[in-house]
């Protein structure tokens, strides 16, 4: 966040969005399985252990240890109350904005990389399915009018957000044209 706070609110609720521009926050979101741990907690109506998450996510509880400790030490997610052995989690936010410095640096990489392995795989699962849908669009718009354009649908598309429904991934970017077919 711009002020440095990462964790929930006194209260203990779950902020609405929090801006990650921290050095160790962006590597913390540059795996595939951190993501997914993410998501698995955003979508728990109760924190979950590490036990529990390795089982939703059906990856040993160790390997998943790792990238669970360094979520929390990152600040992305904290534990919860609870009683047992075991520390129960929960996300500090609902949604994970990436700060516009840290954008611009190219310090988001790794959470780019993520994003592209996640879509990939999307790709490769869903695709002879026909569950699978991409547009591609060349479009002659100033950056600014594309940056609104787009926050304005992810705005749009959490506002209409229906929990009973099944959850679906969008990905997003855009970049300048490329002029020229693939290198050699």
């Amino acid at each position: 966040m711009t002020n440095d706070r990462t964790t929930a609110d006194a209260a203990g609720a779950v902020l609405d969005v929090l801006e990650v521009e921290r050095a160790e926050q962006l590597k913390a979101l540059g795996h595939p399985l951190r993501l997914k741990v993410l998501q698995v907690l955003g979508d728990s109506e109760e924190p979950l252990t590490n036990r529990d998450l390795a089982e939703r996510l059906a990856v040993d509880p160790g390997h998943l240890h790792f990238h669970v400790r360094m979520l929390h030490r990152a600040g992305l997610i904290e534990l919860a109350p609870g009683s047992g052995r075991e520390k129960p989690y929960r996300p500090v936010a609902k949604h994970i904005k990436v700060g516009p410095e840290s954008r611009a640096a190219g310090l988001a990489s790794g959470l780019q990389a993520a994003q592209l392995r996640e879509l990939q795989r999307g790709f490769e699962l869903h695709a002879a399915h026909g569950d699978f849908r991409s547009a591609q669009v060349h479009t002659k718009l100033d950056v600014e009018t594309i940056r609104t354009l787009l926050n304005e649908l992810v705005e749009r598309l959490t506002e209409l957000e229906d929990e009973s429904q099944p959850a679906h991934t969008i990905t997003l970017a855009f970049h300048p044209l490329i002029p020229h077919g693939e290198p050699d």
